[in-house]
């Protein structure tokens, strides 16, 4: 991958590129990162790259030359980032599409900013580091290639280790020590120094969730869960009355969902006599494990993860004390339960539905605000993808 830094302060720049990792990376050709000096395309003896404000204020830097060097970084237009408190709140999501981006050109600014017809002319996305100000763009530039770089292969070392990161898997990292194992009366936590690894693997998972939800509970509602669940999650669909369970639009779609989103085993209870003798019978390469009943199915669950599951309702309809689906993400985290999601498709509810459930989700809405009209694959499909997918 190709960077191009703008600046008016290249040594500034120049001096981060030659140390650590990010130095490394780019003596090994594993990065390709230039630094060009603005003023090599400003006009006149003094190379002035910067004049006052229309209507009164500080300086500006001149739309003209930073246009020059844009054009003069290749063949073809990069991807140009303006680094400016007005941007985009960088994030690791976004973080990610720059990195496949084949070459970013930064653009440090300086002073009140730069032109703004530049900007609407040149420029493809505002980032910023947050809701403060800098003297200067090469701070957040430098921190653009440093996100960046280190997602590319060879920039660092361990590349397990990238995947391990706060906000990879959408979780915080989990706490780390090293020696001596016994600093100030204070000792690493046991399972560290024990050797079993497994035992490590879940110390770390567990501890990744509890820090996200004490510290930063607004990055739950992106963060896929499945990495982080001590038990399984299951899908139990309640056929309506009079159906077997091959004429029940949706089923091997909802099959594919469940298996799409790490669901440990989707499930269904027939109303239909045929159904219900086969029941229990379903072999693996069926698409659900049939039930004659709900109690014997969340039974099944229980003995299977050795604990009583949440029971959560898909809500088609706005029911009371219904709870909205981040809030009940980090609930279900925090608990640290076998989850059931479960959907009901009969009428009469003589299978136990909601009045079953441990929680009922909102309805999903759609963009005014209205119920959706989606089908029940449909419906499962957005659930899963809130609660399991992949940030």
């Amino acid at each position: 991958m190709r960077f191009t830094v703008v600046t008016a302060f290249p040594d500034f720049v120049e001096a981060f590129l030659s140390a650590g990792v990010i130095g490394r990376a780019a003596s090994t050709g594993a990065l390709d990162v230039r630094v060009v000096d603005v003023r090599d395309y400003a006009d006149g003896d003094y190379r002035q790259i910067d004049d006052y404000v229309f209507g009164g204020g500080g300086m500006l830097l001149m739309a003209e030359p930073l246009a020059r060097a844009v054009e003069a970084s290749g063949s073809e237009k990069p991807f140009v980032v303006y680094p400016s408190p007005q941007g985009a709140v960088l994030h690791q999501e976004m973080v990610e599409t720059l990195a496949g981006k084949e070459h970013l050109l930064i653009l440090c600014g300086r002073y009140e900013g730069i032109d703004e017809r530049f900007i609407e002319t040149c420029v493809d996305l505002e980032v910023s580091l947050g809701d403060f100000v800098l003297t200067g763009g090469e701070l957040p530039a430098m921190v653009l290639i440093d996100a960046v770089a280190r997602l590319l292969p060879g920039v660092v070392g361990r590349e397990e280790a990238v995947q391990e990161d706060s906000f990879y898997r959408g979780m915080l990292d989990t706490p780390h020590y090293t020696r001596p194992a016994l600093w100030r009366d204070r000792p690493v936590p046991e399972v560290l120094a024990g050797g079993d690894h497994e035992a490590v693997a879940r110390w770390r998972r567990r501890e990744a969730v509890v820090r996200t939800l004490r510290r930063r509970p607004d990055v739950v509602a992106r963060a896929g869960m499945v990495p982080y669940l001590t038990h399984g999650v299951y899908v139990l669909c309640l056929l309506p009355d009079g159906a077997a369970s091959g004429e029940v639009p949706g089923m091997e779609t909802m099959a594919g969902a469940c298996r799409s989103y790490g669901v440990r085993r989707f499930l269904a209870v027939p109303s239909r006599a045929l159904d219900r003798s086969r029941a229990g019978n379903a072999g693996e390469g069926s698409p659900f494990k049939a039930f004659p009943s709900f109690a014997k199915a969340l039974r099944w669950v229980r003995e299977k993860e050795k604990q009583a599951p949440c029971v959560v309702g898909l809500g088609r309809a706005a029911q009371p004390g219904a709870v909205h689906w981040s809030q009940l993400k980090r609930e279900l985290l925090e608990k640290d339960l076998p989850v059931l999601f479960l959907l009901d498709l009969t009428e009469d509810k003589e299978h136990g539905g909601d009045n079953r459930c441990d929680a009922v989700l909102q309805p999903v809405r759609g963009g005014d605000g209205t119920v959706g009209e989606l089908t029940a694959a449909g419906l499962l499909s957005v659930v899963l993808d809130r609660f399991l997918g992949w940030r």
